[in-house]
């Protein structure tokens, strides 16, 4: 068992897992489907039915602060507060994503109130963004699907939502790719004065913003948060600020890569893609069979609340997990011949978007946008096809993460 794939195994940065995750993930799921990694300090979890088990487990913690020591890895998310951060201490650990009860309901439940509400009424504003960015490529006979529109129309869509001006766009992108880099326990010391710059650039803002709604109420998720703080949300300013901008991270990060890599995988499987254009009301489970296939997250933590079993393993309070969300999307046990990609399957429900407490809380706009993206990009582009039939994907190397860094196309 000791030559069997670790968690530094499984991250981009490993050249075999960047090209093709799922020789490594099948094994790990055959040969070993719990196991511990002690280097890590960690068990990583690659079936879909003890994956699915441990989220909806509503016991689970997700704070790293609760892991054993031992797991450095979950801990090293933690890190030291970088030199030069400059955002305030309720708002740097008030992110519902790595939060537990009771703060974590506390925050969510006015958040996803107010997030559904908007996003229940925005087709027609997502669709306008998706256009505008299709005009906007023109006549290009070629051109990177990425950079021209799925890197731009999610950004768009939430700063929208948000209230943010448009013309702050170029500098929000780049805040928010460097504010994810929070969550990279391997970062760089170049990518960590990235993530301060990025973070107290956006951190600043989302406060005058917020500011700015107190006054004069727009519109927008912000208004509708801030006016929810004023009639006695339990929420400081901090939660308030620190929660938008995971909204504004996760919009551009992996709703980008749902997009880039549904238009890939379409244009790999050009059978799937009639079959869309045949009928277009497939696009709901298409998109699902995109999340399914090749999940934009490839991973998402929980620690063991009390000792207990998993997968026949024994746990121990405080030990930390790692849920493989990309190997049980492609478990057989759920997905018959799950390395196949079919927009008609109609078995177990996916697990991209997590689970139980922490369901991703962003799922029914990233659904939204995708859905409207992709129908509207096969049909402005009826003949698109990939620049170079040949070509090898370019994916990204940001660990936990899998989105391409380029997909040229000609029309």
């Amino acid at each position: 068992m000791t030559d069997l794939p670790g968690v530094l195994q499984l991250t981009p940065m490993n050249p075999e897992f960047n090209e093709d995750p799922h020789k490594l993930l099948d094994r790990l799921r055959n040969e070993c489907p719990v196991r511990r990694d002690d280097m890590a300090g960690l068990f990583l979890l690659t079936r879909h039915g003890d994956v699915r088990g441990v989220l909806s487990d509503t016991s689970m913690w997700r704070s790293p602060e609760r892991a054993e020591e031992a797991a450095v890895v979950t801990r090293a998310i933690l890190g030291s507060r970088p030199e030069g951060l400059k955002v305030d201490e309720d708002e740097e650990r008030s992110g519902i994503l790595l939060m537990d009860e009771p703060d974590h309901m506390r925050i969510r439940e006015p958040f996803a109130k107010a997030l559904y509400k908007r996003v229940a009424k925005s087709k027609p504003k997502v669709t306008q963004v998706v256009r505008e960015w299709l005009d906007g490529i023109g006549d290009a006979k070629t051109f990177d699907v990425m950079d021209k529109f799925a890197l731009r129309v999610p950004v768009d869509v939430i700063a929208r939502l948000l209230g943010v001006d448009n013309a702050r766009l170029p500098e929000f992108r780049e805040w928010s790719e460097g504010s994810i880099l929070g969550l990279n326990p391997f970062r760089t010391p170049e990518q960590t004065e990235f993530y301060v710059k990025s973070r107290n650039a956006l951190s600043a803002y989302m406060r005058e913003l917020m500011n700015a709604r107190r006054k004069q109420p727009e519109d927008d998720i912000t208004s509708d948060m801030v006016i929810l703080q004023a009639e006695g949300a339990q929420l400081t300013d901090g939660e308030i600020s620190t929660n938008l901008q995971g909204l504004l991270i996760g919009g551009n990060l992996t709703t980008t890569d749902l997009i880039g890599n549904a238009i890939w995988l379409f244009l790999k499987n050009p059978d799937q893609l009639a079959k869309l254009k045949a009928d277009p009301s497939l696009i709901n489970g298409a998109v699902e069979e995109v999340l399914r296939y090749e999940s934009p997250v490839d991973i998402t933590g929980r620690i063991a609340p009390r000792d207990m079993e998993v997968g026949g393993c024994p746990m121990k309070q405080s030990q930390s997990m790692f849920l493989s969300l990309r190997g049980a999307n492609r478990d057989p046990e759920a997905f018959p011949d799950p390395h196949k990609f079919d927009i008609a399957r109609k078995d177990a429900p996916h697990v991209a978007f997590g689970g139980g407490l922490h369901l991703c809380i962003g799922s029914p706009l990233a659904r939204l946008e995708a859905q409207v993206a992709l129908l509207a990009f096969f049909e402005r582009y009826p003949n698109v096809r990939l620049a170079d039939p040949g070509m090898k994907p370019k994916w990204r190397t940001l660990p936990f993460f899998r989105g391409l860094e380029e997909l040229v196309v000609a029309v």
